[in-house]
């Protein structure tokens, strides 16, 4: 080879290692992209931090923010938006994907599951206390215990005394809550109204003589009693007669346990976590002790710690 074969070679290999060199930074840069791509779609919050939303039935706002207060000073990087809403507006922004987790009071039913099982979305549901819906009547009222039967009428405005039935709002989960126990199927009366909430239910009838209104136990109860057996003055709370046992009960927590008070229901929280996230972490809380002491102190009844009853002098 003589050396004007040399000079026609050398190009031809330095061609190829600008090629080779090009090759391997255009791998690099793949490799970096899938690396940003793996950076964004991994989860920015744990069990104790970071910043979620979620949705709660407006009538434990009270109580849920209770639990906050508690949750935040225990775990100060954890950051959760919460939004108080009707609890059929919880559900749809839950189906949505708005939020991730959702405090209501049932669980989703199948037809919510199958759709969230087409999006690859299996929910996390759990009962973590009892509730009651109190029934509160004037305190003029001379009526202070009321058979199923006769809340029945009530609602449906074929009970022989005409009252006034104030709830919170037509989207409410007390609203849909005595539809589907009471009187399934059926309308309302023409005697029934949608107040603003259950403050202003309670209002309502402690102004009313004729009223009669439903509300979360939470709300009437008064937190000065240290015995948790008392209830706010403004209204009466009247008791509901179980057929079962022959007896009206009051919504009291030791009646609410083991649902002797007829109209109990529960609280559940439902979540999409699929990993140890900031939902899964606040759910976790709300099962186990503070949370669900947090839940007695609120007068509904913690589901996930033994509770132990003493006797009381209780007015039924």
């Amino acid at each position: 080879m003589n050396i004007i074969d040399n000079f026609r070679i050398m190009p031809k290999l330095a061609v190829m290692r600008i090629g080779r060199l090009v090759l391997a930074i255009s791998l690099l840069v793949a490799v970096a992209g899938c690396g940003e791509e793996k950076a964004k779609d991994k989860p920015t919050d744990t069990l104790t931090t970071g910043t979620i939303d979620i949705a709660a039935d407006e009538t434990y706002r009270p109580v849920i923010e209770e639990q906050l207060k508690v949750f935040d000073s225990s775990f100060p990087d954890a950051h959760i938006n919460v939004q108080y809403k009707p609890e059929s507006e919880c559900i749809k922004d839950f189906m949505d994907g708005k939020v991730r987790l959702i405090l209501v009071t049932r669980d989703l039913g199948a037809d919510e599951k199958a759709i969230l099982e087409q999006k690859k979305i299996v929910p996390t549901a759990m009962a973590i206390a009892k509730d009651a819906v109190a029934v509160v009547v004037n305190n003029e009222n001379e009526d202070s215990v009321f058979s199923i039967a006769e809340l029945k009428g009530i609602l449906t405005g074929q009970h022989s005394k005409k009252y006034t039935v104030v709830f919170d709002n037509p989207g409410s989960s007390t609203l849909r809550f005595m539809l589907d126990s009471l009187i399934p199927g059926e309308k309302l009366g023409d005697n029934v109204y949608a107040a603003k909430g259950n403050d202003s239910v309670i209002h309502y009838v402690a102004n009313n003589p004729d009223a009669i209104g439903f509300v979360s136990v939470s709300h009437i109860s008064d937190f000065e009693d240290p015995e948790g057996l008392a209830f706010i003055s403004t209204v009466k709370v009247a008791a509901i007669f179980n057929d079962s046992l022959d007896e009206g009960y009051k919504p009291y927590q030791a009646y609410i346990a083991p649902e002797w008070y007829p109209l109990t229901r529960k609280l559940y929280y439902i979540h999409r976590d699929t990993y140890s996230g900031l939902a899964a972490g606040f759910a976790k809380f709300l099962r186990e002790q503070r949370g669900q002491l947090v839940f007695k102190q609120a007068r509904l009844f913690p589901t996930r710690v033994n509770i132990v009853f003493r006797e009381a002098g209780v007015s039924r």
